[in-house]
């Protein structure tokens, strides 16, 4: 991955949805022009990492076909590799999409079912050494639901997870610096949201497994507000990551978060 800026603190991944049905910006960025100028935006801002996605894998959310996939995200990604060398995870759950974007400038990939759902993911991490975020999800499929499924014990199951995920990427040849964990948000662990909280809470916990912890709230379901109101929790809930052992927080609001994240690190 190529280097990112020098800077304390958590890196922030900038968002770009290049989706009709992402929850909170869907629509937003569909032209080649527009996730181009959402990117420098994002690059102005602080953006370390930018996460893009081609496929809204919400409650509700369409499956998008592979072509339509590789359509929206390999011409930004193109674009992007003409003006800037930030690194680039791309957000899939298929193996030839994240090839493609590889192949093509990203660095990175974010799979949201943690290389459950395409046998060929685990072939592609290996074949290209690349970093591959692998987040918790109480659903099986690339898709989660609203359900207000209940824990004994949060963390603990999200810790078997990770130790099971772990233990799969090393049988195909996945080194461990190549393995980010994310324990998961929201819907993708529960409609109860104080199961986020804990998590947010317990996050020290997950260092046991010696990986960077990225995690994700911005707009989230679980922060109750309006959409649009939903980031100021989220930064005030950055912070409480970060100190809690958080590398990564994956954000709408590189700008919001920045300005914040400089005051609680230079402090």
């Amino acid at each position: 991955m190529k280097k990112t800026n020098s800077r304390k603190g958590p890196l922030i991944m900038g968002i770009l949805n290049i989706t009709p049905d992402s929850f909170s910006d869907g629509g937003k960025f569909m032209t080649l022009e527009e996730a181009v100028k959402q990117a420098k935006k994002m690059i102005d801002e602080g953006a370390d990492i930018l996460d893009i996605g081609g496929e809204s894998t919400g409650p509700n959310s369409k499956f998008v076909t592979q072509e339509e996939e590789l359509s929206r995200v390999i011409p930004v990604i193109k674009a992007i590799r003409e003006f800037s060398e930030i690194p680039i995870s791309i957000d899939t759950y298929k193996a030839n999409v994240a090839m493609e974007a590889l192949k093509n400038g990203a660095d990175m990939i974010n799979d949201v079912t943690a290389l459950r759902e395409d046998p060929k993911m685990a072939e592609v991490v290996k074949k290209k050494k690349c970093p591959i975020i692998m987040m918790y999800s109480k659903d099986n499929s690339p898709r989660t639901t609203i359900k207000d499924k209940k824990y004994p014990n949060v963390t603990e199951t999200i810790k078997s997870f990770f130790k099971e995920r772990i233990t799969y990427t090393k049988s195909k040849g996945i080194k461990g610096d190549q393995i980010i964990l994310d324990p998961g948000m929201g819907q993708f662990i529960s409609n109860l949201p104080h199961y986020s909280f804990e998590i947010i809470a317990k996050l020290q916990e997950f260092e046991v497994f010696k990986k960077p912890i990225l995690v994700g709230f911005s707009r989230k379901s679980f922060l109750k507000e309006e959409i649009e109101s939903r980031e100021e929790k989220a930064k005030t809930l950055s912070a409480i990551a970060y100190i809690n052992g958080a590398n990564i927080i994956r954000t709408h609001d590189v700008r919001g978060l920045r300005n914040y994240l400089n005051l609680i690190c230079q402090s």
